[in-house]
């Protein structure tokens, strides 16, 4: 295993000059040695860009990267000791179960006790065993990704594991066994395990750290928790979550912060002179209040959905067309309200976060 240092951007065209030429932006990150990271967003965004950066299959434009402190920019993967697991099966059809997964071993001169033991050991972990003696060419797809994972996991000396959403052919329940299977397995071996993915539910249920990424940029670094309550950039706030974040504009004036026509007390760190602003709150944090409650705001019920283990209320907060939009997050035990209802939201409190060109203010 090894701790990786990168300090690049990376783009394909020459001469870049312009952020839109580049499909990384200069970054500067490091993943930790035993460390289990996603790297989340949309596709286009540059995750795919930076995991190839980080195996060797492309050398940055700018920059470079390090393995332990040792400068492997211009190493190839085979030199930098790299497992990588693709979206779609690598294995060969016409070897058994069992050849596949020690194909890595016995090109490296592995003992064959050894072999057998680690083989049995990854076999077992990702409910292969029973099928070690099974030719691939004859397997779902499903289990042919798992040879895939296996071959990914086998070696006990790589610097590191990279996953290219390796769980796109995978049905949904298979998929939730496997996330839990790589979790248990990072906890059993060790390993580095750096995973691309586009689905937020895969990144925040795997990685200890999740690299939120748009445009070619990371935006924020953190635990599921942090990019749930505290998103740094208004992408973060809305990329997270089901559905995303709510953004309010917001301007900030003498006496306090105007949002939706109403004026709030500036919260402590103060907002004073800083112009526009946007307001930000998840709808699982916003409440029905009574009539001109603190920190609440009127609006009209326009949509009413059962979600079944909760109600999904929208509001606009307004008459105009153009009128913000407000999500809540209701429990099925409270009164709904109906269609077309006037009603208060609570939209000012201590999970609320404040944004200045889509950064948040600490």
């Amino acid at each position: 295993m090894a701790r990786i240092d990168l300090d690049l951007a990376h783009a394909y065209r020459p001469n870049p000059q312009r952020d839109e030429d580049y499909a990384l932006l200069p970054l500067k990150m490091t993943f930790e040695d035993g460390g289990a990271y996603a790297l989340l967003g949309p596709s286009g965004c540059g995750k795919t860009t930076l995991l190839n950066i980080v195996s060797g299959l492309v050398t940055p434009s700018h920059g470079g990267l390090r393995y332990d402190g040792r400068d492997v920019t211009a190493l190839s993967p085979q030199q930098r000791n790299i497992a990588q697991v693709f979206q779609f099966p690598v294995i060969y059809d016409t070897m058994t179960v069992a050849e596949n997964l020690a194909f890595p071993l016995r090109n490296r001169g592995v003992p064959a006790d050894r072999i057998k033991e680690r083989v049995g050991r990854i076999a077992e972990m990702l409910e292969l065993s029973g099928q070690l003696g099974t030719r691939a060419a004859g397997l779902a797809a499903d289990a042919k990704q798992k040879i895939s994972l296996g071959r990914g996991l086998v070696r006990e000396d790589v610097s590191a594991v990279l996953f290219d959403e390796p769980l796109t052919v995978i049905d949904p329940h298979l998929k939730w066994q496997l996330r839990r299977k790589l979790k248990q397995i990072h906890a059993e071996l060790k390993l580095t395990l750096i995973y691309v993915t586009h689905d937020q539910v895969e990144a925040l249920t795997f990685a200890q750290q999740v690299v939120v990424m748009t445009r070619g940029r990371a935006v924020q670094i953190g635990s599921a928790s942090e990019l749930f309550e505290r998103p740094r950039h208004t992408f973060v706030g809305n990329f997270i979550g089901s559905p995303g974040m709510n953004f309010l504009p917001a301007q900030a004036v003498d006496d306090g912060v105007r949002v939706a026509g109403r004026v709030f007390a500036a919260p402590a760190n103060g907002l004073a002179g800083a112009g526009p602003l946007t307001l930000g709150i998840r709808p699982e944090y916003v409440r029905l209040a009574a009539a001109g409650g603190v920190g609440a705001v009127p609006g009209v019920v326009v949509q009413v959905q059962d979600i079944g283990t909760y109600w999904l209320l929208t509001t606009r907060l307004g008459e105009a067309a153009d009128a913000p939009i407000l999500r809540a997050r209701l429990s099925p035990e409270q009164a709904i309200p109906k269609l077309g209802e006037a009603v208060w939201l609570s939209i000012v409190g201590s999970h609320t976060c404040w944004y200045r060109n889509e950064e948040l203010i600490a």
